[in-house]
């Protein structure tokens, strides 16, 4: 049975034996609290959660909580209060809230209505065919090839995996997908998230650009400047309603853990971590694992690619998975195929698809597409509670 992973927040009387009880129950993982929403900013964009329970000591509504922790992740809250409730109710019936609990509650009540609201979202996703995967490409360096692997994955996934693939170029300020591709944008993510109205499928459809090897490209902005509009909220809503529209999403980043990086690892299914055979790289990506475990991301989700893996610079691979402890997953090979296919704006699997890089690729995309088949996360089995 996958566990259902719970977020703790807030405080109220009966909560602190609550919160010693759910830490106790097989079925749930409590994977952190905080008593102030700000404290758990980080692990809520970052932890992969299932549902959030906030408590509360007040008799009124707590909508500035409730909205600062909508925008940081989608997932369902329970709402805990003390017993006399007020007025608390009445407004969490309108608000995005799923469901509210008077405390004294008994514990098997708390973890049926925690187990009923992920069960909810999990069966809303599905109905409105949130099934693409989305692949997230990132190095805490620059000059790793994240956008060379970004963009020839995505091509490979379209071409030769059939697979409805979405290109989202997250290197906000300096993003290059569009120029690796060959194209001249005229609609950017910039331009997409400042337009007015609700975003949907169809809305969407109407700021990619389309790349004759089947991926629909969504570009970086093409000012610097622009990237401080592109917010966490404005991601997470695209990355959701992608899920719906295409089969793989693949994530071009930039090498910081800023907001729009956060909420797209909280939607992440596969974290490629690039490696590369240089000192620093290396501290970097040792750094990088340690904030992904205090993010709570889940190590079963992070695949590590070597890239340039046959350079001979005095480092070699194996010592790279001793000094990170880390199985590599998959080696890229240094390519002068590659360099060439971006100067040209032709992706390298398509401009020379016997070159050993681009074979590298097409299995990396093959393994991807297999992952995603035909579904990209187990179902958890529920245990109803009696009574």
């Amino acid at each position: 049975m996958e566990l259902i992973r719970i977020y703790l927040i807030g405080d109220c009387e009966g909560f602190t034996p609550l919160r010693t009880a759910l830490a106790q129950q097989e079925e749930l993982e409590v994977v952190g609290e905080s008593r102030q929403v700000a404290g758990a900013a980080a692990a809520l964009a970052g932890g992969h959660l299932d549902c959030v329970v906030y408590a509360t000591g007040e008799s009124f509504f707590p909508a500035g909580e409730i909205a600062a922790i909508r925008e940081q992740t989608r997932v369902p809250i329970v709402l805990v209060a003390e017993g006399r409730g007020g007025d608390l109710l009445e407004h969490a019936l309108d608000a995005d809230v799923s469901d509210v609990l008077l405390l004294p509650q008994l514990t098997h009540n708390v973890v049926f209505t925690i187990r009923k609201a992920a069960h909810v979202r999990q069966r809303t996703q599905i109905a409105a065919g949130s099934t693409g995967r989305v692949v997230t490409i990132f190095s805490p360096k620059g000059g790793t090839g994240k956008t060379a692997v970004a963009t020839n994955l995505a091509a490979a996934l379209a071409k030769r995996e059939n697979a409805r693939t979405l290109l989202l170029d997250l290197d906000l300020q300096f993003g290059d997908a569009a120029i690796v591709y060959g194209i001249e944008p005229d609609r950017t993510i910039y331009d997409l998230v400042v337009a007015p109205g609700e975003l949907d499928a169809e809305k969407l459809a109407g700021y990619v650009t389309k790349h004759p090897s089947g991926v629909d490209l969504l570009p970086a902005p093409l000012r610097p400047e622009d990237a401080e509009l592109v917010v966490e909220s404005k991601v997470t809503a695209l990355l959701e309603v992608a899920r719906s529209s295409y089969d793989v999403i693949v994530v071009d980043t930039s090498p910081f853990f800023h907001g729009p990086m956060l909420a797209t690892l909280d939607r992440t299914d596969e974290l490629l971590v690039l490696c590369g055979l240089d000192v620093p790289t290396l501290k970097n990506v040792g750094l990088a694992l340690q904030t992904l475990e205090l993010l709570s991301f889940p190590s079963s989700r992070v695949r590590y690619v070597m890239n340039r893996a046959n350079a001979n610079v005095g480092l070699k691979p194996a010592e790279v998975e001793a000094a990170l402890k880390v199985k590599i997953g998959n080696a890229l090979p240094a390519d002068q195929a590659v360099p060439v296919s971006i100067n040209r704006g032709n992706p390298a699997v398509l401009a020379e698809p016997r070159a050993d890089f681009s074979k590298a690729i097409g299995a990396l995309a093959k393994e991807i597409a297999a992952a995603g088949a035909p579904a990209p996360k187990k179902k958890r089995r529920l245990v109803l509670a009696k009574g």
